[in-house]
């Protein structure tokens, strides 16, 4: 019998897939990224006065850019992520017995400690026992405390030591529940990051908190210099 014809086919060429397309595309470089790969390293006074000129320098002149530089007496040795928290305190501030005794002013703190969260805040409270012995130590964030709360606590008692987030106590002074007028510490939650490896100079919203901070503290340097006497620190 006669042999049946076949059809032929030609293959086509085979259509990319949506998914290697995109695997070839340029990846954006996320911060986690880019913070990944970069060592922690002790902060230093130039770290906060670039961050206070080029936020507040957009719409300041140069005279009063000059005016919000903090001098370099105010800062004092940051830790050279050696130290424990209390070891660390301990060394900056030897004289913290003296300090605390001495301390008797309402709404007010002799020392602040900023963090970027109401979690990192109670790791730092349990992280310095060694150091604060029996004082008294305020939670400043906002996590299940109300502000009202807060206020009360300040305004009837004494407490020698504030630790929060920028946004609470940045609420507090603008409410006038907290005086920085008391305070001769402000230790800076400098190079601990969170799940996403962000510091807290990463987080816009806390940033623009925190510079708000810094910035009452130095328009106190040039209101009230001789009672004015508060030292930075970076942990």
């Amino acid at each position: 019998c006669a042999l049946q014809p076949t059809e032929c086919f030609l293959s086509q060429p085979e259509e990319k897939q949506e998914s290697t397309i995109k695997a070839k595309r340029r990846k954006k470089k996320k911060i986690s990224d880019i913070l990944e790969k970069s060592a922690p390293k002790p902060g230093v006074p130039a770290d906060l006065q670039n961050l206070l000129s080029q936020h507040f320098g957009e719409n300041s002149s140069v005279i009063e850019i000059e005016e919000l530089k903090l001098s370099d007496s105010c800062f004092l040795p940051a830790n050279d992520l050696t130290h424990s928290f209390s070891s660390y305190l301990k060394e900056i501030c030897p004289k913290w017995a003296k300090l605390r005794k001495n301390h008797k002013e309402k709404k007010s703190v002799v020392m602040l400690v900023i963090c970027s969260s109401a979690l990192r805040s109670l790791e730092l409270i349990k992280s310095m026992t060694a150091f604060k012995g029996d004082c008294r130590v305020l939670k400043l964030f906002a996590k299940h405390i109300k502000i009202k709360e807060q206020m009360n606590m300040l305004e009837k008692g004494v407490f020698h030591i504030g630790v929060g987030t920028p946004g609470r106590v940045k609420a507090l002074v603008e409410q006038d529940g907290l005086c920085l007028n008391s305070t001769k510490y402000m230790i800076l939650d400098w190079n601990w990051r969170d799940q996403k490896l962000r510091r807290m100079m990463d987080i816009p919203e806390v940033l623009y908190k925190h510079l708000y901070i810094l910035y009452l503290y130095s328009l106190l340097s040039i209101l009230v210099p001789r009672s004015w006497s508060v030292r930075f620190s970076f942990c």
